[in-house]
């Protein structure tokens, strides 16, 4: 199955950068073989541009940041695993909206309706973050710890085992 796995955020932004941060060390676990049918990209866009990078593969893995502003904070470092319907229903993660550009989701339906090849699957791992403001290449510890939790969870929905590091 032809698959693209995205790192959305900004990785000198402090937590921002978890979805790029677990996507390098994704593919850094990857065998040659493996691959062959899983691409890995980083990406800082949402709406329209993310659909368009999404088109051709049959399925995708999205990871982003979250910050939840409903009144109830989550613990930073909380891992929310999501599938495109769910984005109907919460506040957009970080990168999958934008004010100038169109949600994900409008964008995917709009794909659908004029034929374009969207993937069959999608599914979404948002990582709890405290900050996304400030300039720093490395993120809080919490959102630090959450990354190989995420990579884990990514590598086993691809059926894979996280390589053993040492």
């Amino acid at each position: 199955m032809k698959t693209l796995v995205v790192g959305l955020g900004n990785p000198i932004l402090t937590d921002d950068g978890v979805g790029v941060k677990a996507a390098f060390e994704i593919e850094a676990q990857l065998s040659e073989e493996e691959r062959q049918s899983i691409a890995i990209t980083e990406a800082s866009v949402g709406g329209l541009r993310l659909m368009e990078l999404m088109i051709g593969y049959e399925r995708v893995i999205l990871i982003d940041a979250i910050q939840h502003t409903n009144g109830y904070k989550h613990p930073t470092g909380t891992i929310f695993t999501l599938s495109a319907d769910d984005l109907r229903n919460i506040s957009p993660t970080q990168h999958s909206a934008s004010a100038h550009d169109t949600s994900l989701i409008t964008a995917l339906e709009m794909a659908k309706r004029i034929g374009m090849p969207i993937p069959r699957e999608i599914s979404i791992y948002a990582v709890e973050v405290e900050n996304i403001l400030e300039f720093n290449d490395q993120p809080t510890p919490a959102v630090a710890a959450a990354i190989p939790k995420v990579t884990a969870m990514v590598l086993e929905e691809l059926r894979l085992s996280p390589k053993s590091s040492g």
